[in-house]
């Protein structure tokens, strides 16, 4: 039986939402090697056509050309996960966008809404997002934008909200916000891509079905979170658009891909 190589962050809505097709507890016609990885390290990878699927940020897509194809289950989007703009004392989006500002990489879904909404940029500092708190925080960087359980951890460090971005995006388009999705590389046949896109929708109803199952697995890989991060995290990323993205779905990727910067 083939092997696909899988790629997926270490967060707890992937490891939820991935457990059973990564543990063999839904059919598939090919086995699965985890590549469990930081998604900014994903969409690198991605450049090369490393993995063969792959969770990826919208923001990289443009950069890809035809080397992967989105599937329809799997993706992060909904309403309230937006990524949040940080500071150490209440400031303006314009303000904290002058920089420095702390990003959790340049080809994610947070920073092409970070690009949009406070397109005069000034300097951006490159961190991976388990960093950038704790750099705000310190004096690094004036500002940060933070994505995954940041968001639920942020008021520890002493920081305030500047905005939230997904909060713009929703005000802007009446949408969802699309923040990353499972794709196939190119180069799999038609039947593969089919059945891994069942393969997965399949995992995520397993992990609705049976929410217990993945828990030693979200917790291990979640390392310090507690478990009131790790369910909140769950609850806010996976929902019925993991599922399936459906119409509107596509409709809110298409707009946030295709839609040009915008200043306020």
């Amino acid at each position: 039986m083939r092997t696909l190589r899988f790629g997926f962050s270490p967060c707890p809505n992937d490891t939820f939402a991935f457990h059973a097709l990564a543990h063999g507890l839904v059919e598939a016609p090919f086995r699965v090697e985890p590549v469990l990885l930081d998604i900014e390290e994903l969409n690198r990878r991605a450049h090369t056509g490393e993995l063969e699927l792959t969770k990826l940020s919208f923001g990289v897509f443009a950069g890809l050309g035809d080397r992967y194809r989105l599937l329809e289950s799997g993706a992060a989007l909904g309403f309230g996960c937006g990524p949040l703009v940080v500071a150490r004392e209440a400031i303006d989006l314009i303000r904290a966008a002058a920089g420095p500002i702390a990003v959790p990489g340049l080809q994610t879904t947070a920073f092409l809404l970070l690009r949009r909404f406070a397109p005069a940029l000034g300097e951006v500092v490159e961190l991976r997002y388990d960093r950038i708190l704790g750099a705000v925080e310190s004096g690094e960087v004036k500002a940060g934008l933070i994505i995954h359980e940041s968001r639920f951890t942020y008021a520890e460090h002493g920081l305030v909200r500047v905005c939230d971005l997904g909060e713009l995006w929703e005000e802007q388009t009446g949408l969802p916000l699309p923040l990353a999705g499972i794709c196939a590389r190119a180069d799999l046949d038609a039947a593969t891509c089919a059945a891994a896109g069942r393969a997965i929708r399949a995992s995520v109803e397993y992990a609705f079905a049976h929410p217990e199952t993945s828990r030693d697995y979200v917790r291990a890989n979640a390392q310090e979170l507690s478990e009131q991060v790790r369910r909140a995290h769950i609850e806010l990323y996976v929902n019925d658009s993991s599922i399936d993205l459906g119409a509107n779905g596509m409709r809110a990727v298409e707009s946030l891909l295709h839609a040009a910067p915008v200043s306020r």
